[in-house]
């Protein structure tokens, strides 16, 4: 198993650089375009929570731990971060059948993430979140 961390300032000017390490290592591992493109979503979707809302209005770290696995070949990214315990995973699924305008705000974002890893897991543990995203490939 190789394993990479990146850690940054949660602002969202960093986005690009959360995005160019997913890119390299995942390319590297010559993870399925397919699969790197819902990692990559997912990831900015978590990454963005965090940099808007995890220590607001005040600004903390984001860490991005990245385990690629050969078999079965899987990829699991975790993000740690400091802020205002959150999971995420306790929220329920927006209602999709209703049009857009009657949906309530937030939520769809983490249901994305959902629908695109095989498996979610959260816990705060020593004062961190810990938000677990699990993509067999």
């Amino acid at each position: 198993m190789k394993t990479y961390e990146l850690t940054v300032d949660a602002t969202l000017d960093n986005l690009r650089l959360v995005n160019a390490f997913l890119e390299e290592h995942l390319e590297e591992a010559d993870c399925p375009l397919k699969a790197q493109m819902q990692i990559a979503v997912a990831a900015e979707e978590i990454y963005v929570n965090i940099a808007n809302y995890a220590y607001a209005p005040e600004t903390g770290t984001a860490t991005l731990r990245l385990e690629l696995q050969e078999e079965p070949p899987t990829v699991t990214l975790t993000f740690l971060d400091s802020g205002i315990p959150f999971n995420p995973l306790d929220r329920t699924d927006p209602d999709v059948s209703l049009p857009a305008e009657e949906r309530e705000i937030g939520g769809l974002g983490i249901f994305m993430t959902r629908k695109s890893m095989d498996d979610l897991r959260y816990e705060f543990r020593d004062g961190q979140n810990v938000l677990t995203l699990i993509k067999r490939l």
